[in-house]
């Protein structure tokens, strides 16, 4: 029995990707092909990662799948479409394949997964992208799947095929019906620009009220504004934004991130009825970040939002400490100092009196929860340690410690 190797499990992490150029609408909903090309910068798994266990096995009577804990429906649509695709992908390559397969293991064997965000799901921290990547990846390791994985990823978030490679990512839209040619390709490694530092200021951790499924297709059908985006800005940008990340010119890099989030949240208040993802505290962030460049006659701090009130803030390593000390200022933490921030150290910094009174804001105790300071990261990784598995010898997710 024990020849057989009852039972092969493959342990992934992938990335959270942050789009600069914003992907909004799909021109095929059950192939996830979007309207418009898009641009992400892909941050370190140090700070934010989804991890995933897959384990098949000819004993298994059913798929199953658990997220962060909990038993969910393997059912999903989108998650069967992962599914679908990667064994589809398996018996293609097999077929082509020598009869001495290194991994006698058949795509008809039924598959457990366990994966876990170690930051909040579904609060627009891009927890789909990373999750469904994951999957992707894991997945393909475990059946022996070798190919590009734009598709099977997309098949489950459209932005998650991003979140497939690591430093600065271009998503082509394509234009072929079936979506062959809608996939993801890395503009930059994450090594191309060593100074660039992300903040993810946490403003809420809750569950949006609108999900990006959702918000996304009523934009497409109600907002004359997004068409002529995707169509006649989108483009442009996404030259000149893959421009600015080759050259590290942060100055243009940071203003068109800035334009290009305030656009999209312009669609999705010309979306009908109209979807609101920014709350009072991400406009003070917003106010925050742009006196701050007035201060110093030139754009420090950029920021982006996406489906959901948490600012992302790009900056270079010399202005961290300066903008974090700014952060504090305007948003004193309420009662977890010593946790208000996380991630990579950043030390303390002065304000000047000139920079706080060009800042002018009445502090907001509370307003943001903590602080993720991080940086550009690489793609998934496979965790060869077996302790890193999720589920244990018997297919099922191990207790918690």
């Amino acid at each position: 029995m024990a020849s057989e190797k009852p039972l092969v499990a493959v342990t992934c992490t992938a990335p959270v990707n942050i789009a600069v150029i914003k992907y909004w609408g799909k021109r095929d909903e059950e192939l996830i092909l979007p309207i418009n090309s898009s641009l992400s910068v892909t941050l370190h798994q140090d700070q934010l990662k989804t991890t995933t266990t897959a384990a098949i096995s000819k004993d298994f009577t059913e798929d199953q799948i658990w997220i962060n804990g909990r038993k969910e429906d393997i059912g999903q649509p989108r998650i069967q479409a992962c599914l679908r695709q990667i064994r589809h992908l398996a018996r293609k390559q097999r077929s082509g394949e020598e009869e001495e397969d290194p991994l006698p293991l058949s795509p008809s064997y039924k598959v457990h997964i366990a994966s876990v965000n170690n930051f909040p799901t579904a609060a627009g921290l891009a927890s789909s992208a990373a999750g469904y990547a994951c999957l992707a990846y894991t997945l393909a390791r475990v059946y022996g799947v070798e190919s590009d994985l734009s598709e099977v990823a997309r098949r489950g978030s459209g932005s998650a095929c991003r979140s497939l490679y690591g430093g600065f990512v271009e998503w082509q839209m394509g234009e072929q019906a079936d979506g062959k040619d809608s996939v993801a390709r890395q503009v930059a490694p994450e090594s191309h620009w060593p100074e660039l530092r992300v903040l993810i200021l946490v403003v809420s951790a809750e569950k949006k009220l609108t999900g990006s499924t959702v918000g996304m297709q009523t934009s497409v059908e109600t907002s004359p504004l997004l068409r002529f985006r995707a169509e006649a800005v989108v483009p442009a940008r996404m030259a000149e934004m893959i421009h600015y990340v080759k050259e590290r010119n942060f100055e243009g890099f940071g203003q068109l991130t800035m334009k290009d989030s305030n656009q999209f949240h312009a669609t999705c208040l010309d979306t009908f009825p109209p979807i609101s993802y920014l709350n009072d505290t991400s406009r003070h962030i917003i106010h925050l970040v742009h006196r701050f460049n007035a201060h110093h006659g030139q754009t420090k701090v950029a920021y982006t939002f996406d489906a959901g009130p948490n600012a992302v803030i790009f900056t270079l390593d010399d202005t961290v400490a300066e903008f974090v000390a700014a952060v504090k200022h305007c948003f004193p933490p309420e009662s977890n100092g010593d946790k208000f921030l996380k991630g990579l150290p950043v030390g303390p910094a002065p304000l000047s009196d000139e920079l706080k009174a060009a800042l002018g804001m009445d502090p907001t105790p509370g307003g943001i929860k903590y602080i993720i300071a991080t940086q550009v990261g690489p793609g998934p990784q496979m965790l060869d340690q077996p302790h890193a598995h999720l589920l244990g010898p018997d297919g099922l997710p191990k207790p918690v410690a």
